[in-house]
């Protein structure tokens, strides 16, 4: 019997070995699945549901630096301020049940602020999906209302494509919240791995296709303009729009007013910059808005607080309204030209179609406004000679010490409404605050995660001292991370902004309003963060400056004056025209 040749194996090419897909857990695909696409942060709390991920963690710590907060929902609030900050997407982790629960307030202000965040939950073994298993909560059904998509993974193998998918969903077009809920069998099986980034979703247009007839309308009445006003939103900062903004404002000599969120777009010292609009804004912005003939509203949403009575509001003006999300054109202020479109495509767009122009006359009555309010609003506060101690005052000297380069990181009420007022930002993305849902609580993790995404500036909260009691417990984060964050906290003994609804429309009756205190100051020893508290003049200045020269967290509490009010202001549901001085 003849013998055959027996032919030697052939070796497989080293290239085709290296392309090989490791077989992983899928708690290990999050983690490499985030590293995939550039994550370096991550904020949250471990738990049950979603141990296995932690667990994977642990073997990546050298590429991805975990904060462990004190309270889920600061989780949501630091992510938040990492990627209004940094530009980029923010991520956080929780368990299931009151894990996931605990993110609701956070999700549903990046929501409303358009804020691009990733949150992955834990969540109970599929096979128990519907048993009232411990700690089981529908988190799908609770989050979608206040996320741009949600998810839940129950294999393995579809946790990289609903990752790489969340990432895409949540920074294009205009940001938002996702969330990933990934049970607890599909994180400890296991899989071939192999991660590609979401480029494209079939049916989804997050960037609409710029129609240059409506750039060509828009450019049509704004040359034809007397009296040309642009109203400039957190979609000119989400955009990086804001050189095109101040290059179309510059052309034609336009003046620019700020939504909330819209501050820091453009610089506070510009020539043309007139101030914040809103409830609490500039005299001039807001009563001239009724005398505009020409509206340009780039990347804001014409929210409640901006337009008051929309019976009355901007009655004069032909309205050009530049949106990225269809929804929001024509749903408050009907628009004459609506540009659907990014809002730095469109604004480099209407460059070109623009003339020059000068409008000084026009100018000169937003001066004569604000020399109307200086004399009978600010003067006053900004540089009083006597009495207790001033919000506005301390905003002033925080904004001279660090010309106006700080990033600011408001809570809620009126220390935010007088911190946006008075300080100078001069750099865009340096104001972060929670502006749609007005979140009280959401300055110090905001900071926090702030201060993570940008460490290289100086990142200063400014927090009421009824705000800073619903997440205080975040200091031990602070210390445990040795965050470099400063703290004032401004302190009336008051929930100052509805003490002053009650004084101003509930004839001063005072309910619940009225706070007695702790020590804040040795609340913060206690977490071995050193700090001094102010309620005299004359050591406010040097009381800065220490803080300022500190290297590490500091908190400053100032005693500021207990029924102080903040005006301008708008009474709810009025004409902005109706503002009121006092």
């Amino acid at each position: 019997m003849q013998q055959k040749d027996v032919l030697p194996m052939k070796a497989e090419p080293a290239d085709k070995r290296l392309a090989a897909k490791p077989v992983i857990t899928g708690s290990e695909a999050v983690i490499r699945s985030l590293i995939a696409e550039g994550v370096e942060t991550i904020f949250g709390y471990p738990g049950g549901a979603i141990m296995p991920i932690y667990d994977a963690l642990y073997d990546f710590q050298d590429q991805v630096h975990h904060i462990l907060v004190r309270h889920e929902q600061g989780a949501t609030h630091a992510a938040q301020g990492y990627a209004r900050s940094s530009g980029k997407v923010g991520v956080a982790f929780a368990t299931s049940g009151p894990g996931a629960t605990n993110l609701v307030t956070g999700l549903a202000d990046a929501y409303m602020d358009s804020t691009p965040m990733v949150c992955i939950t834990g969540q109970v073994a599929a096979s128990l999906l519907g048993t009232d298993a411990f700690q089981e909560t529908d988190v799908i059904g609770i989050t979608m209302p206040i996320t741009k998509w949600n998810i839940q993974v129950t294999r393995q193998e579809d946790i990289p494509g609903a990752i790489a998918k969340a990432f895409y969903i949540a920074r294009s077009g205009r940001p938002g919240p996702v969330l990933v809920d990934i049970t607890k069998n599909a994180q400890v099986g296991t899989f071939e791995f192999e991660y590609k980034k979401c480029e494209h979703i079939r049916s989804y247009q997050p960037v609409p296709v710029l129609r240059q007839e409506a750039i060509v309308d828009a450019a049509a009445l704004i040359n034809g303009a007397k009296k040309p006003f642009i109203l400039c939103g957190h979609g000119v900062l989400l955009a990086g729009a804001e050189k095109a903004l101040l290059a179309v404002a510059e052309k034609a000599q336009i003046p620019v007013a700020s939504t909330l969120l819209g501050l820091s777009a453009v610089p506070v010292q510009h020539p043309l910059y007139t101030g914040m609009l809103g409830m609490h804004g500039n005299y001039g912005p807001n009563v001239l808005t009724g005398e505009c003939d020409v509206l340009i509203a780039v990347g804001m949403r014409f929210d409640d607080r901006v337009t008051g009575d929309v019976n009355t509001y901007a009655n004069k003006a032909k309205v050009i309204h530049i949106e990225i999300d269809a929804a929001e054109i024509n749903k408050i202020i009907k628009a004459d030209v609506a540009v659907h479109a990014d809002a730095r495509t469109a604004l480099e767009a209407l460059l070109q179609h623009i003339q020059p122009a000068r409008h000084d006359e026009w100018l000169e009555e937003f001066k004569a406004a604000h020399q109307k309010e200086y004399d009978k609003v600010q003067h006053k506060e900004l540089f009083p000679e006597s009495g207790e101690l001033k919000m506005a005052e301390v905003i002033r000297l925080i904004s001279e010490k660090t010309k106006g380069e700080a990033v600011l990181v408001t809570d809620v009420g009126q220390h935010q409404m007088i911190a946006s007022r008075y300080y100078g930002f001069k750099n865009p993305n340096t104001n972060i605050t929670s502006g749609g849902m007005g979140t009280m609580g959401f300055s110090l993790p905001a900071a926090m995660g702030a201060k993570m995404g940008t460490p290289e500036k100086e990142v200063i909260a400014i927090i009421g001292d009824g705000c800073f009691q619903m997440t205080l417990q975040e200091l031990g984060t602070i210390y445990q991370s040795q965050i470099g964050v400063k703290i004032v906290i401004l302190n009336n003994n008051f929930l100052g902004m509805v003490r002053q609804w009650q004084q101003l429309f509930f004839d001063k009756r005072y309910s619940s309003t009225e706070m007695i205190n702790p020590d804040f100051v040795q609340i913060a020893k206690g977490f071995y963060i050193p700090g001094q508290k102010v309620n005299a003049r004359e050591n406010i200045s040097a009381a800065i400056d220490e803080m300022l020269a500190h290297k590490g967290a500091y908190l400053l509490e100032v005693v500021v004056e207990k029924e102080d009010n903040v005006f301008p202001m708008v009474p709810a549901g009025a004409p902005v025209a109706s503002i009121r001085l006092e």
